[in-house]
C-alpha cells in the first residue's frame, strides 16, 4: 500500500516535488547537471533554519539537565533500592525545575517527515500523474534515485565519499557527547557507550536510501554538529566546562 496515494500526503509530496524542482531550476545556471542535488542541500538548509528556535530550546534544556544533574544523582543514591519511588521523585524534580527529559528528541522528530518525503520523492516514477523528472537528475555519474547497491561503478564512489564525510561528522559528534557527559554519570558504562555510537546510525541508514535522502542526512548532521557547538558557546559560555549551576543566558 502506497501511503502517498492518500490525498493529503499526495498533495504534500507534490508540494515538495514542486519546491525541489523550482529550486533546481533556480540554481541550474550555477550548478548545471548537479542542480537537483544542490536543491536538496538548499531544502535541508531551509528546514534547519526554520528549526533554529527549536534547537535553541534544546540547547537550553540540555544545559538545565546538566544544572540539575547533581540533584538527580542524589536522588539515585538515596532511592536506588526503591525504583518506583525514584521514578516519581525524578519526574517531580523535572517538573519542579521546569526541565523536559525529552527535549533532545524534538529536532529529530520534526525532521523525520521531511526525510520521509525526500525518500518518497525519489521512489515514485510519477507525481500527480506526471513523470517524475527528478529521477533522472544526477550528481556526477549517479542518479539521485540510486542507492549504493544500484549505483554501479564509478557512481559508488560518490556514495563512499558521502559516507566518509558523514562518518567524520558522526565521530566528532560522538567525541563531543562523551566530553559533555552529564556530571555524576558513568560515561564508561555499557549503556552510555552504546548510546555514544548513535550518531553512526545516520551513516548506516544512508546506505539504504536514495542518494537524495543520503544528501539530506549528510547536510543535516553536519549542520547539527556546527549549530550545536555555536549555540552551546552562545547559551552556555564557559559554564558547561566549569560545571557551574547558573541558568543560561536568555
Amino acid at each position: 500500500m502506497d501511503l502517498f496515494a492518500f490525498p493529503p500526503l499526495a498533495a504534500l509530496l507534490q508540494f515538495v516535488y514542486s519546491l525541489v524542482s523550482g529550486l533546481a531550476a533556480l540554481v541550474t545556471p550555477l550548478a548545471g547537471s548537479a542542480a537537483a542535488a544542490l536543491a536538496i542541500v538548499i531544502l535541508t538548509l531551509i528546514v534547519r533554519t526554520l528549526l533554529i528556535p527549536v534547537s535553541i530550546s534544546q540547547v537550553k534544556a540540555e544545559w538545565h539537565r546538566r544544572r540539575i544533574a547533581p540533584k538527580l544523582k542524589a536522588l539515585q543514591d538515596r532511592y536506588k533500592k526503591k525504583p518506583q519511588l525514584l521514578q516519581e521523585k525524578t519526574m517531580a524534580l523535572y517538573k519542579a525545575e521546569n526541565v523536559s527529559p525529552f527535549a533532545g528528541f524534538l529536532p529529530t522528530l520534526l525532521q523525520a517527515p521531511v526525510v520521509s518525503l525526500v525518500y518518497a520523492l525519489f521512489l515514485h516514477p510519477s507525481i500527480a500523474g506526471e513523470p517524475n523528472t527528478l529521477l533522472t537528475a544526477q550528481l556526477g555519474p549517479v542518479t539521485l534515485g540510486s542507492s549504493v547497491f544500484t549505483a554501479g561503478w564509478p557512481g559508488v564512489l560518490v556514495f563512499l565519499a558521502l559516507f566518509a564525510v558523514m562518518s567524520v561528522v558522526a565521530w566528532l559528534s560522538r567525541r563531543t557527547a562523551q566530553r559533555l557527559a552529564l556530571p555524576g554519570t558513568d560515561a564508561t558504562g555499557l549503556l552510555p557507550q552504546i548510546l555514544s555510537w548513535l550518531p553512526f546510525l545516520s551513516v548506516a541508514f544512508a546506505a539504504f536510501v536514495p542518494l537524495a535522502a543520503a544528501l539530506y542526512l549528510a547536510t543535516t548532521t553536519a549542520w547539527t554538529l556546527v549549530e550545536r557547538a555555536l549555540l552551546r558557546r552562545r547559551y552556555w559560555g564557559d559554564r558547561g566546562a566549569a560545571g557551574a549551576v547558573a541558568s543560561p543566558a536568555r
